[in-house]
């Protein structure tokens, strides 16, 4: 059991959650008796957190709204960093390790000043993770102007890089209504109502400079299909989604997606099959999704460097597993 001091700090920092907690099992993570507990409780009252408490069978413990913590003293690019690269560490890890990457983002953001934990929370509530993302290209400023004008359902003005047809490369003015962000690969897209053309669009934010608010609100409208990101993806073309890979793997589409749901696209083809279909851009995490499945499977689709990886993987895995 840890002493009296330690056990405090442990205490407060799973309040700090700001979740609720039942006593007992707020006593279990501590190990500790639930009568301990209400004297730990009393302990940080006597500091000055106010520790607000219930009783019954539903009863528990829960930090107040009015406890604060020093504020993190740190640039807004780095504020935005650390938001995405937790974010993308929940999103890559399965149990504890998951768990401690969302604890820890939720401690980041709330010890940042004001201003920064504003945009850092509306960043974390816009925002469909793809789990295989690199580190988008695009600055801090424009991705927490176009997330804090999403969560606030602000329409939002930017200057846009045309891609192609007769106005490729030309800057243009837009006016939108911001739904969601989407990361695909390693790029970061603002899925938007553009009120000029009465019609969905998706925006590269790598091309988007100069957002602004224009403290317009909107009813928010109803995605077609429902799904943001797959909206996004199906918009893309070939060269923006990268080379595919696609394989038919013998196990329950339940199962598959319990492992491997985050990095890919799973779809029933019987009881007993599945397929699955994947970004192929980047080789080592491709292998890694497969390697994981646990399931015997076929390729039916990839490109050329994933193949030549699974077969230097093969090789490699044959000859420690038979050192002869």
């Amino acid at each position: 059991m840890a002493n009296t001091s330690s056990r405090t700090l442990r205490l407060l920092s799973l309040l700090q959650t700001h979740r609720f907690w039942s006593g007992p099992e707020l006593a279990g993570r501590l190990e500790v008796s639930e009568r301990t507990l209400r004297r730990d409780v009393e302990r940080l009252r006597e500091l000055g957190y106010p520790v607000d408490s219930s009783r019954g069978t539903e009863g528990g413990y829960q930090l107040g709204a009015g406890a604060t913590m020093p504020p993190l003293t740190v640039e807004e690019d780095e504020a935005i960093a650390m938001v995405v690269a937790l974010g993308g560490a929940a999103q890559l890890t399965a149990g504890p390790l998951a768990d401690a990457s969302v604890s820890a983002l939720s401690k980041v953001v709330q010890v940042l000043p004001p201003r920064l934990r504003r945009r850092a929370e509306a960043l974390r509530a816009v925002t469909d993770d793809s789990p295989f993302a690199q580190a988008p290209t695009v600055t801090a400023d424009v991705l927490a102007t176009i997330a804090q004008a999403t969560r606030d359902t602000e329409r939002v003005r930017f200057t846009y890089q045309a891609r192609g047809g007769v106005s490729a490369g030309e800057q243009v003015r837009r006016h939108v209504e911001p739904h969601r962000l989407v990361t695909v690969g390693r790029r970061w897209y603002l899925l938007a109502y553009d009120l000029d053309r009465q019609d969905w669009r998706s925006f590269r934010l790598d091309r988007l400079s100069e957002p602004s608010g224009t403290r317009a609100r909107f009813r928010p409208r109803e995605v077609p299909g429902g799904d943001a990101a797959a909206y996004v993806r199906k918009g893309l073309s070939r060269n923006e989604i990268g080379s595919s890979l696609r394989a038919l793997v013998q196990a329950p589409k339940e199962e598959v997606e319990e492992r491997i749901a985050h990095w890919a696209t799973v779809t029933a083809v019987d009881a007993h099959t599945c397929r699955v279909e994947m970004d192929g851009r980047q080789p080592r995490w491709a292998a890694f999704g497969l390697g994981v499945l646990e399931a015997p499977f076929t390729i039916e689709e990839a490109p050329p460097e994933v193949l030549h990886l699974l077969g230097r993987w093969a090789g490699r895995f044959s000859a420690a597993a038979d050192p002869r």
